[in-house]
């Protein structure tokens, strides 16, 4: 490996999740904040989140006439 052509790795990397859960990882750069961490996405709770990006979820819900209730 070449010398000074590579970053600088911080082996105590926070990462911050917008559901306020912090945990510590390696990384290259010091802080990380995330959408969706391990704690809060749907995959791993079992629970569902619809996840809107851009309105998209609220278009299709207009569209069809649907409630959040109808999707339950």
């Amino acid at each position: 490996m070449k010398n000074g052509i590579h970053p600088e790795y911080h082996h105590d990397a926070v990462v911050k999740c917008a559901c306020g859960n912090s945990f510590t990882t390696g990384s290259t750069q010091k802080e990380l904040k995330v959408e969706i961490c391990s704690k809060c996405h749907p995959f791993f709770t079992g629970k569902q989140k619809l996840v809107d990006v851009g309105g998209r979820v609220d278009k299709f819900m207009k569209k069809f006439n649907l409630t959040m209730e109808d999707n339950k």
